[in-house]
C-alpha cells in the first residue's frame, strides 16, 4: 500500500511532457526557424529580445560557476580528494574549451558562413577586429596561462572571465577546506544563496 502511494505521488509530480524545458526549447527553436524563413523582418526586430536573454545568460554564469566549485570543494574532508577535483575542473574546461574551438573552426571552414552574401570584403571595416587579431597572434603559452590569475577578484567577475572566475573559485573552496569548522558559517551561507541563484536560473530558461 505504502509503495502504491508513493508510486501515485510521483506520478502526480511528474510534469507534462510540454513543461519539460528540453521541450520547450525545442519548439522555441522550431518558431524561430519559421520566423526567420517567412517572415524575416518579423525576426529580426526580435533581436533585441535575444540579446537580452544572452546577456542574462552571461550575467548568471558566473555566481553559478562560483557557487558550485566553491561548496562543492569546501565540503570536502579529504584535501586529497579536493586537490584532485581541482585539478578535474580546470582540464574539464580546458578541455571542452578547446574543442569548441576545434569545432568552430572546422564549422566555419566547411560550411562557410557567409559565403553567400552579395558583399565585398575590401569595403568592410577590419578595424573592429584587429585588436583581437594581433592579441590571438601575441598569445604565448605563459601568457595565457598568466592571464587565469584574475588581477583583483571583482574584476574577474565584472569582465565575466569565466577561466579567471574558476580559478579564485577553486582556490577559495581549498581556502574553506583548510579553515575547517571557522570556514562553516561562510559555507553555509554560500550553500544558501546556492537556491535562490538557481531558482534564478530555473527562472530565466523559462522567460
Amino acid at each position: 500500500m505504502h509503495i502504491a502511494d508513493q508510486s501515485g505521488a510521483l506520478a502526480a509530480q511528474r510534469k507534462p511532457f510540454y513543461a519539460q524545458l528540453y521541450v520547450q526549447v525545442l519548439v522555441a527553436i522550431t518558431v524561430g526557424i519559421l520566423l526567420g524563413h517567412f517572415y524575416p523582418s518579423v525576426g529580426e526586430s526580435m533581436k533585441p529580445l535575444g540579446d537580452a536573454f544572452i546577456k542574462l545568460v552571461k550575467m548568471i554564469i558566473a555566481p553559478v560557476i562560483f557557487l558550485t566549485v566553491t561548496t562543492g570543494i569546501a565540503g570536502m574532508s579529504d584535501l586529497q580528494k579536493v586537490g584532485r577535483v581541482a585539478g578535474k575542473a580546470m582540464l574539464y574546461f580546458l578541455t571542452f574549451s578547446t574543442l569548441a574551438l576545434i569545432i568552430g573552426l572546422v564549422v566555419a571552414n566547411v560550411v562557410q558562413p557567409g559565403a553567400g552574401f552579395n558583399i565585398d570584403p575590401a569595403t568592410l571595416d577590419a578595424s573592429t577586429v584587429n585588436t583581437y587579431a594581433a592579441k590571438a597572434h601575441d598569445q604565448s603559452v605563459t601568457g595565457f596561462l598568466m592571464n587565469i590569475i584574475p588581477s583583483t577578484i571583482v574584476g574577474a567577475f565584472a569582465d565575466g572571465d569565466i577561466l579567471q572566475v574558476l580559478f579564485f573559485s577553486v582556490l577559495f573552496g581549498i581556502a574553506l577546506a583548510l579553515v575547517g569548522d571557522k570556514g562553516m558559517p561562510v559555507l553555509n551561507f554560500l550553500q544558501a544563496l546556492t537556491t535562490p541563484i538557481f531558482k534564478l536560473v530555473s527562472v530565466l530558461m523559462k522567460a
